[in-house]
């Protein structure tokens, strides 16, 4: 999947840019409640932070009253032992309920990142989807959603209470000892927090090459299962076993080299940790020889250094994980960054309700300014009147429902319904106002009825037998063991061509639009198969503006008009009759029909008539 490069202002480095995507969410405006959440688990933060840097100094108590002989308690100091045990409680009390109460928080913001990122992705165009690949593009989903949880889960609550914790040890070290102490604790966080940043930045490049070897790997084995029966079809097994096994070399090669980098950038932190430890327990073991420092200082000292080396340990992992994350979130940043080429005007209204008539009006359009399919097309179906659309492959008849659907704006001319052309209305208006019959139907791998009532999800029980009633094929769903309850397979597949065909007609039924299309529904059916077909279509159509884009000829006899395009204009238009009496084009398909003497290879395609004409 190769997403496009944002534009130059929407050029940010991930860091940046996820944090600022990131917090509306954290902090959405209007709702109290959440912003509640957030200061409240800010002050629990607090809370745990002051617990743990104070700890030290009750146990630093305790020691010197027992390693002072002439100062040893009779009884033990209950007060102090009591309080060292509350704080230590406090300090996991404290970061416990910090978690339980922005945990709404984050998986609300996680919740609402991925729905937009969901919601933008169907807003995009039909050029986006037809050039991307799935298994990519929900691998980039996963992987952003997931960084989104470790961004949120570390940074907020680590990284800024480690650096909090951090200084107010150097502050603590300063004030009971001198600023050296202070000197040389902050020297060795820096150090450590230099070291790793350096390397983790250098360790980057790893993690984008296992990301995109990674999203490599799982779109060429998404695309081969999919593929499964043309694979099977050629015997090319081993063929995609060795495209998939290169993808997971190059991952193997790119995931040895993060580990083995992963190696030098922790040893490199202990070894920084080490020489700072060092140093400090030198300087406050020669204070207490010199009895400048107690006991307790030094066991003070030791253990805001132990306590400090676990945050910081801890304060490299986490970076390395948030940069990890930033690098996965890269790529549905980017998604959300995608333009949609066609978007509804400002301001615009619903399609105004009317009997469905549809008009192409001086028409231009090219996919690539390079190539212009269509050429200055226009026609006009009548409400209720059926039209019909012939023509060779490549001659722009597909093209014309992807107009009508407005998947595409026209390049030149209009498309209008009712007398709106569709650019000035909302979109989702458009679509709803049309129902499609396609050549190639893809159902969800879920029931028949699912699939059924996906026309109109609020539709009744009793509106979506109807339909298959309608579709003929009521009895076929009785007849199967689960009912209505069948499963389908994935994309139809448990389902024969007929059968996929009437569940379309049957959800393009209970849809109710004004205006149906029928994008070549019979040309990959056979003759029986397509006649019966043929007949639930002309029982549906009745009293529809119905459009008609067909291969085959003899399923548009009865058309109101015929129209016939080569090279993506108009050659020849009428009735079946006038363009049989006109002896052009289409009379020359026709003619070779009857010159067919095999019946179920006598509707042969358009595009092989043409050829021969």
């Amino acid at each position: 999947m190769n997403l496009p490069a944002p534009p130059n202002d929407a050029r940010r480095t991930p860091e940046w840019g996820a944090l600022r995507d990131l917090a509306p969410h954290l902090w959405p405006a209007g709702d109290f409640a959440v912003r509640g959440r957030v200061l409240l688990a800010l002050a629990l933060l607090a809370g745990s932070k002051f617990a743990t840097v104070y700890v030290p100094l009750l146990f630093k108590r305790l020691v010197d009253l027992f390693a002072t002989p002439h100062n040893t308690p009779i009884v033990l100091p209950l007060s102090l032992v009591v309080g060292y045990g509350l704080l230590r409680i406090a300090t996991i009390a404290f970061a416990e309920l910090r978690d339980a109460v922005f945990a709404k928080v984050a998986q609300r913001a996680i919740r609402t990142v991925a729905l937009k990122t969901f919601r933008h992705l169907h807003s995009l165009s039909l050029a986006f989807h037809l050039e991307r690949q799935t298994g990519g593009l929900s691998r980039a989903i996963e992987r952003g959603t997931n960084g989104i949880d470790t961004l949120l889960t570390f940074m907020l609550f680590n990284i800024v209470p480690t650096l909090i914790e951090i200084v107010l040890v150097c502050g603590i070290l300063w004030a009971f000892f001198d600023v050296w102490y202070a000197v040389v604790t902050m020297a060795c966080v820096i150090g450590y927090i230099g070291y790793t940043l350096t390397v983790t930045e250098w360790r980057i490049k790893y993690r984008r090459q296992m990301n995109e070897t990674d999203q490599e790997a799982s779109t060429r084995a998404i695309d081969s299962l999919l593929n499964y029966e043309t694979v099977k079809y050629f015997g090319n097994e081993q063929y995609e076993a060795n495209r998939f096994d290169q993808a997971l070399a190059r991952y193997e090669s790119a995931s040895v080299a993060s580990k083995s980098s992963l190696s030098l950038l922790n040893i490199g932190q202990s070894t920084i940790i080490g020489v700072g430890l060092a140093v400090l327990m030198l300087m406050a073991g020669r204070g207490v020889i010199a009895g400048k420092l107690t006991v307790g200082d030094f066991v003070l000292v030791n253990t805001y250094l132990i306590q400090l080396y676990i945050p910081l340990n801890f304060l490299g992992f986490v970076y390395r994980e948030i940069k990890q994350s930033l690098t996965d979130m890269e790529s549905m940043f980017r998604l959300m960054n995608v333009s949609a080429d066609v978007k509804d005007a400002p301001g615009a209204a619903p399609l105004r309700p009317g009997a469905g008539a549809v008009e192409f009006d001086h028409v231009t359009f090219a996919y690539d300014p390079r190539r212009t399919i269509l050429h200055e097309v226009s026609f006009r179906v009548p409400a209720g009147a059926k039209v019909a659309i012939v023509g060779a492959s490549g001659a722009g008849k597909s093209t014309i429902s992807r107009l009508l659907f407005r998947f595409y704006d026209v390049s030149a001319g209009a498309v209008r319904i009712d007398g709106q052309d569709i650019r000035d209305v909302t979109q989702a208006s458009v679509r709803g106002s049309i129902g499609i019959v396609p050549q190639d139907t893809v159902l969800f791998n879920d029931t028949i009825y699912y699939n059924i009532a996906y026309g109109r999800p609020g539709a009744s029980p009793a509106e979506v037998e109807e339909a298959a009633r309608l579709a003929r094929i009521h009895d076929f769903i009785m007849a199967s063991p689960d009912g209505y309850q069948t499963m389908v397979g994935e994309r139809g597949l448990k389902l024969s061509g007929g059968e996929k065909q009437r569940v379309a007609i049957a959800r393009t039924i209970l849809k109710r639009p004004r205006i149906l299309l029928f994008d070549e529904a019979t040309s990959a059916l056979d003759t029986r198969t397509e006649r019966e077909i043929q007949s639930s279509l002309r029982e549906v159509s009745r009293g529809h503006t119905t459009l008609v884009i067909a291969h085959r000829l003899s399923t548009i006899v009865d058309a109101d008009e015929i129209i016939v395009l080569a090279e993506g204009r108009i050659a020849e238009r009428g009735t079946h009759t006038a363009l049989l009496a006109r002896g052009g084009l289409y009379a020359a398909m026709w003619q070779r029909q009857l010159l067919t003497p095999d019946e179920a290879s006598a509707d042969i395609r358009v595009d092989e008539a043409l050829a021969a004409h």
